[in-house]
């Protein structure tokens, strides 16, 4: 990283659970320096030592300041991605955050605004889609497709050549086995075994993993 990227000013969306992993990813990785947060209804005004500077209305005004970049730190993958569009056409640039204890392969590809927490691993000829999260421990192996807005939770294994859709949702410590497609807007119970084909907006679980009604959380 240059030091002109590790000057860059940038502000985080978001200021909940989730970003205060992110924040500390952003400080471990260098990323630049975080100037504030926004959210629209925060739990406190501060985060980690970050002030919350305001709602979504801001976002105009910061990037007329000169704040250059920004880093959606959104658990909900539908928010994440309808924020993310707005941000592309605001022109904020959208840096990847990934921590130095992950391990990313060279020959992977990563979209903007992606999230590879720490002790995560990215393997061979993986493609990453715009505002992915690989979360906390989880392994992605070779050759796998992550949709864009996908959240890969922590401690999952996804085996080789697995496709992820767009939005989907895989809880903590799912596994998936070789060739298997996860369909855009599914959800994966924490712990499941995924062995087959999960279709687009299904919500599966268990072991192995079989369809659940929608309500039933990831």
């Amino acid at each position: 990283m240059t030091s002109r990227e590790s000057a860059r000013r940038l502000v985080v969306i978001g200021a909940g659970g989730h970003a205060k992993v992110v924040i500390e990813a952003i400080r471990a990785a260098a990323v630049g320096e975080i100037v504030g947060l926004i959210d629209p209804a925060p739990a406190a005004p501060r985060l980690l030592g970050l002030q919350v500077l305001g709602g979504d209305e801001m976002l105009t005004r910061l990037r007329d300041e000169g704040i250059s970049a920004a880093v959606v730190a959104l658990g909900d993958n539908t928010l994440r991605e309808r924020i993310g569009h707005r941000l592309r056409k605001l022109e904020f640039v959208l840096p990847c955050v990934i921590h130095p204890a992950a391990l990313i392969s060279p020959t992977a590809s990563l979209g903007d605004g992606t999230v590879i927490m720490a002790a995560a691993v990215v393997g061979t000829e993986t493609i990453m889609g715009r505002f992915a999260i690989v979360n906390t421990g989880a392994v992605v192996d070779h050759d796998n497709r992550i949709g864009n807005a996908a959240h890969v939770g922590p401690a999952c294994g996804l085996a080789g050549n697995v496709h992820v859709g767009d939005r989907a949702q895989l809880g903590v410590g799912t596994a998936v086995r070789p060739g298997i497609r996860i369909g855009s807007d599914a959800i994966v119970g924490a712990g499941a075994a995924v062995v087959a084909d999960v279709p687009d907006g299904a919500c599966v679980g268990g072991v192995p993993a079989r369809a659940l009604k929608r309500h039933v959380g990831a």
